[in-house]
């Protein structure tokens, strides 16, 4: 596996785990006990890992959700679920691979999988367009999550999108409408759905898989109507002022949780998700399961009227010379 990159708060985070190389490197060389040294810069190592994470700027965090070695969607299909069978097209146009999605299990249970897909290298990028879906892409999703209805199998999606494709062409096939659908259908059906942000979950393109009984948030990943730069762009005219774009958005799982719009953080290892994936898709899976297990036990009817109150619920209401609210 090729060097992990690092984020430049992380720099003394790398410069440790460099001296922890070069002794193991040396102890080995020299075949020379290195165990109490070792130990040392070890629990250095986590305590500034541990201090680094715990207080991270939003800017901050917007960086690690956008990290390039962070668990995509199918890295924890591979981690979590077992008998994955990927299902292709939107039967009308064609196969979009922003958007992956099929049937897995979840300890024996059938569930259907639908996630949005990044590329690690240029040529998987420009494939996976960066994981910006087209209006097929949201189709394809609306299509499977039909079929997990028609089979009563429950629904999972995973959130990791900058946004939706803003082509022309993903306009002239009908971008607005193909989210506007699946906000809608997602809203009335009648199978359990959970939605996990993993990284970003960017805007209506986020949205369209994210109309769900439950949105659970891994604790560095970030959930926004617009990106920072998109933000910044718009009121400052200046992509320079994200860092304050960031703060204001209130985007940040902690900030979400507050404010009603995520159910649950699952916490990331000390250095986030790409420090250490199988510990991130362990609390994923075990979160995940927890859920599942309470929104099964819940009579259909009872789900979708839980669901549509928790999204009429989001946000309040401010009347003209009202500044109470």
């Amino acid at each position: 596996m090729a060097a992990v990159p690092h984020l430049e708060f992380e720099r003394d985070i790398v410069e440790i785990q460099g001296q922890i190389d070069k002794l193991l490197a040396l102890a080995e060389k020299k075949g020379i006990d290195v165990s109490s040294d070792l130990a040392a810069l070890h629990d250095k190592l986590e305590t500034l890992k541990q201090d680094t994470y715990q207080n991270l700027r939003p800017i901050e965090q917007v960086q690690v959700a956008r990290h390039p070695r962070r668990p995509y969607t199918l890295d924890y299909i591979d981690a979590v679920f077992t008998d994955w069978l990927e299902l292709h097209g939107d039967r009308a146009f064609r196969n979009d691979e922003a958007i992956v999605g099929g049937w897995a299990r979840l300890e024996g249970r059938s569930v259907m999988v639908i996630g949005h897909q990044k590329g690690r290298d240029m040529k998987e990028n420009l494939r996976r367009n960066f994981g910006m879906p087209h209006p097929e892409g949201y189709r394809k999703a609306l299509r499977l999550m039909r079929m997990a209805e028609k089979f009563g199998r429950p629904v999972v999606t995973l959130i990791d999108t900058p946004g939706a494709y803003p082509g022309i062409g993903a306009e002239e096939r009908g971008q607005a409408e193909a989210i506007a659908m699946n906000l809608r259908e997602m809203a009335r059906m009648r199978v359990p759905l959970v939605s996990i942000v993993i990284g970003e979950g960017g805007s209506g393109g986020a949205l369209a898989l994210g109309v769900t009984d439950r949105i659970l948030m891994l604790e560095h990943s970030i959930y926004s109507v617009i990106s920072p730069e998109g933000c910044a762009a718009i009121l400052w005219r200046s992509a320079e002022h994200r860092e304050k774009a960031a703060d204001a958005l209130k985007l940040t799982s902690t900030n979400l949780l507050a404010l009603g719009v995520c159910d649950e953080i699952i916490p990331e290892p000390s250095g986030g998700a790409h420090s250490d994936w199988n510990a991130t898709a362990a609390s994923l899976k075990e979160a995940l399961q927890r859920h599942l297990v309470e929104l099964e036990s819940l009579d259909s009817d009872e789900r979708i009227r839980l669901r549509q109150n928790k999204f009429e619920s989001i946000g309040s209401w401010r009347g003209e010379g009202d500044m109470s609210a």
